[in-house]
């Protein structure tokens, strides 16, 4: 049978099983044998990060030609305007790519949202704002790139959901297995 693992991967934990001596890895949190991340989250980015023993579900999950949506909050440095939500939800000319289309909002502060450890930088003179990102693709810190495109860098990266899967309350650096497949 299929094991998909849902793991809320807390910040400054690479995506990977091995590291070098003091990096926190996923080996850290799961102890399951045969279960390989199913895509990437950098270490400084939190979230859901999916973990299968199917080589095929990896694959589908990871790879943008399936389009799987996923969701992030980004909490971004200002106050993004009308223009440059719209050109999130345009795409963003990156320099070696043109983002697709996302669907781009600004949210108020999740009032679920746990503290992060190192806590985001503080500036008392310029105001932050939660933007819900959801992309049908998933390169090298994509939104961290999109965002800082149209002027609004990102402090704070949080992946809620990969299509089907939710974080739903998984308390960072907690686990839970799931019998969901994506269809």
């Amino acid at each position: 049978m299929t094991r998909v693992i849902l793991l809320n991967k807390p910040h400054g934990v690479q995506s990977q099983f091995t590291g070098s001596e003091g990096i926190r890895t996923l080996r850290d949190y799961v102890d399951v044998p045969g279960v390989y991340p199913a895509g990437r989250l950098d270490a400084d980015s939190e979230g859901l990060l999916l973990l299968t023993d199917d080589g095929a579900l990896q694959a589908r999950i990871a790879d943008p030609r399936h389009k799987l949506p996923k969701t992030y909050l980004a909490q971004v440095e200002g106050e993004p305007t009308d223009e440059a939500l719209g050109r999130l939800r345009t795409g963003v000319d990156l320099g070696d790519f043109k983002s697709r289309p996302a669907e781009a909002r600004a949210i108020a502060e999740p009032d679920w949202l746990w503290p992060r450890d190192p806590p985001v930088r503080y500036r008392r003179h310029i105001p932050t704002t939660w933007i819900e990102l959801i992309l049908r693709e998933g390169r090298n810190r994509q939104v961290r790139r999109m965002t800082a495109a149209v002027g609004f860098p990102t402090l704070r990266l949080i992946r809620t959901a990969i299509g089907p899967y939710r974080l739903d309350g998984l308390p960072p650096g907690r686990w839970r297995e799931t019998p969901e497949r994506p269809q």
